[in-house]
């Protein structure tokens, strides 16, 4: 009996590992509130760090447990790694930022640890109850993180937005799955998967069915601010502290990614003819809205978001390629966007002048000047974002494409080009401003080497990424083709 309740758990042993340390750190947090929150920090890193190695010595077979709620295999694992990636590069971050913003609390590293155990869950799932339980632990922290400024308008906007939205996002995912479970009866994937191509012709598919894969489709599509549910992106990216801003740019839209595909390529697989059509327009939508938004952006946090959705509507394309290729570019893309992405925020939180945060583009009016070597790092995740060779953000857009090409889905790649040439604008003109506008008050030189930290690595994976590619790529080939056996 023993050996068998162990053989039901093993898969799950790192979230159980990384939630177990969770909640002694809030515990120790309580008892050392004050100066609490750089221990904590280095104490999640190391947790993450710990997780991290568990995943990687895990098992690449397909594995259950939960009696057959959670699932693990090599392509939940890269996700997975991703996801942890993001959260290590986050947290020293906040150390250098939220401090000065009046904030230093030590509950900051312990969300950001329960948020990511909600995706590790989230993209584990293997039925709709499993999946819901790890989007919503996931979006309560965030709630929170978002609003954890309390002393700041904005911040507390910001949680508020995105509480109410994802709410009523929570409210739209129960009663597709709902509708999904009225008509077939199941909620796990591979039921699911086994219904849908013994029992139901897509030709004619009842039309509640129909009803629930579109509603299951717009909560995620909210989730990875996907056009037209992207409206409280600009929002609570302006309102919420950096750090958070830059988490949830990042761990969020890969858990919610990778759900998103596991969605349409197991359980709705032999829906493809159905589901594709709206991926299209989502991504085709995502890609234009998001370079046009960004263009009258003076907020560089805003502008930043419109970016996000405008990188949300290449990872779309790599879904509705709806192939191994597809799925490994999106892989591929996905963990080249968490350096670009974290990079930019780290030179946002190196924005400030008389100890307040600076959010304005024209405040980088000759950066390069009195912050250089930043100034090059800003370059480098402003070409890469871009999608200008020899850049890791080239290698991303052109995997993605590749795989729309193999699609022929010709209309879709020609609309990413576009949307590409469109975005350069806004990119080329952040350089601009960094080098030849004349200089007004200086900001301040930011003592952290924390960010500093995060901002070389960043900046040199983007810089040599060209240099040693194959080490991302492999890992996601050998991840998608899970998918694919």
């Amino acid at each position: 009996m023993m050996q068998f309740l162990l053989a039901d758990i093993l898969p799950a042993v790192p979230e159980m590992v990384m939630a177990t340390g969770a909640m002694l750190l809030l515990i120790l947090g309580v008892l050392q509130k004050k100066n609490a929150s750089l221990m904590l920090t280095q104490l999640a890193m190391v947790l993450i760090v710990v997780t991290a190695i568990l995943l990687l010595h895990a098992p690449h077979g397909a594995e259950t447990a939960f009696s057959g709620m959670f699932v693990s295999n090599r392509f939940i694992i890269f996700a997975k790694i991703l996801i942890l990636i993001s959260g290590l590069l986050v947290l020293p971050l906040a150390q250098g930022a939220l401090p000065s913003a009046g904030t230093k609390f030590f509950e900051y590293p312990i969300l950001i640890l329960f948020a990511m155990i909600g995706m590790m869950l989230m993209v584990s799932a293997n039925n709709f109850l499993s999946f819901y339980i790890g989007l919503e632990l996931q979006s309560l922290s965030i709630y929170v993180l978002a609003a954890c400024n309390r002393d700041n308008e904005k911040s507390s906007e910001a949680g508020l937005k995105y509480f109410i939205l994802g709410s009523l996002t929570s409210g739209i995912l129960l009663y597709g799955i709902s509708l999904i479970y009225g008509f077939s009866g199941t909620i796990e994937f591979n039921a699911l998967h086994g219904f849908f191509v013994g029992e139901v012709n897509p030709t004619s598919m009842p039309i509640g069915l129909l009803v629930g894969l579109i509603l299951v489709i717009t909560a995620s599509a909210f989730k990875i601010s996907a056009v037209p549910f992207h409206m409280w992106t600009p929002d609570v990216y302006e309102g919420a502290p950096t750090p958070v801003t830059a988490f949830m740019s990042t761990a969020p839209k890969i858990a919610a990614s990778v759900i998103l595909v596991r969605l349409m390529l197991e359980p709705f697989a032999s829906w493809q003819g159905q589901w594709q059509q709206v991926i299209i327009v989502l991504s085709a939508a995502s890609m234009v809205i998001g370079a046009l938004g960004a263009l009258r952006q003076r907020n560089i946090k805003r502008l930043m978001a419109y970016s996000s959705i405008g990188h949300v509507g290449f990872v779309l394309m790599g879904l509705a390629s709806a192939s191994d290729s597809g799925v490994q570019a999106i892989l591929i893309y996905l963990g080249i966007y968490i350096s670009m992405s974290i990079g930019v925020f780290s030179i946002i939180m190196m924005m400030q002048r008389h100890g307040e945060a600076r959010e304005s583009t024209s405040d980088l009016s000759g950066f390069a000047k009195t912050h250089p070597l930043a100034a090059i790092a800003m370059t480098i995740f402003m070409l890469s974002m871009a999608g200008i060779p020899p850049f890791a953000g080239f290698f991303g857009k052109y995997y993605v494409l590749l795989a729309a090409l193999d699609a022929k889905l010709y209309t879709l790649a020609v609309i990413g080009v576009l949307s590409s040439v469109i975005s350069t604008y806004y990119y080329i003109n952040i350089i601009r401003l960094m080098y030849f506008d004349e200089l007004g008050e200086p900001l301040e030189k930011l003592h952290s080497e924390a960010i500093r930290g995060v901002l070389m690595l960043t900046a040199v994976f983007n810089l040599f990424y060209v240099i040693y590619p194959t080490r991302l790529i492999h890992g996601a080939i050998a991840a998608a083709q899970t998918l694919f056996l």
